[in-house]
């Protein structure tokens, strides 16, 4: 019960602190959210948005899930997705992994982890379509780094292949979407530069130029 007990605690002395500092803090917040931007990271308990961005409540609209995946099927992470890009219009969806990401671990190995490999199986996709240049990393720690940016790269672009993101680009051609890591071990974020908008995405197969097709 000790760390039950010092998360209320915890907060009590986050409200002060915050009301010490600007005593409308809280009035303000509850007037509603403007956030800029979607962030799509991983569950990892090491990689709080707001806390390695140094933002504040209110600034970060925030999608985690294991290993920061986009899946098209996930009606999670698509009603996010939607609520962000078309009711809060965000001018920015961050994708962002971080290095030693225990699922991918997980994914470049064969052993059995229960029912999250099949969440797994979406990064080994990944690992499958870049097998000849992983394998050509013998260092075990670079290789699952290295695909710790490969899936980035590849989630960018599922978020990019969405009608939610295809049409906004086609009104608007905002929000850009970008690949971000996080590296445990220095704190620092690397972009990977591979943020893209409606004017700089080259698939047509995926574009969304029509009109919607009723009856």
């Amino acid at each position: 019960m000790d760390i039950y007990k010092s998360l209320l605690e915890g907060n009590r002395q986050w409200v002060q602190e915050k009301l010490d500092a600007d005593s409308e803090f809280f009035t303000r917040l509850a007037q509603g959210q403007s956030p800029q931007v979607l962030w799509i990271g991983c569950s990892d308990s090491r990689v709080p948005a707001n806390e390695i961005t140094r933002t504040q409540p209110g600034d970060i609209f925030v999608h985690r899930n294991i290993a920061n995946m986009v899946v098209h099927s996930d009606m999670n992470m698509l009603s996010v997705l939607d609520y962000s890009v078309n009711i809060l219009k965000v001018k920015h969806v961050i994708v962002c992994g971080h290095y030693g990401c225990g699922g991918v671990k997980a994914a470049m190995g064969e052993e059995q982890h229960g029912l999250v490999d099949n969440w797994l199986r979406h990064i080994k996709d990944v690992r499958g379509m870049h097998t000849h240049q992983l394998n050509e990393i013998k260092d075990p720690e670079a290789r699952v780094n290295r695909l710790v940016e490969l899936n980035v790269i590849e989630q960018v672009n599922h978020v990019a292949k969405t009608s939610i993101i295809q049409n906004a680009w086609k009104e608007r051609n905002l929000p850009y979407v970008h690949g971000w890591v996080y590296e445990l071990k220095t704190g620092l974020i690397k972009d990977l530069e591979i943020t893209m908008d409606g004017q700089t995405y080259h698939a047509p197969v995926y574009r969304m130029d029509g009109q919607v097709v009723t009856g």
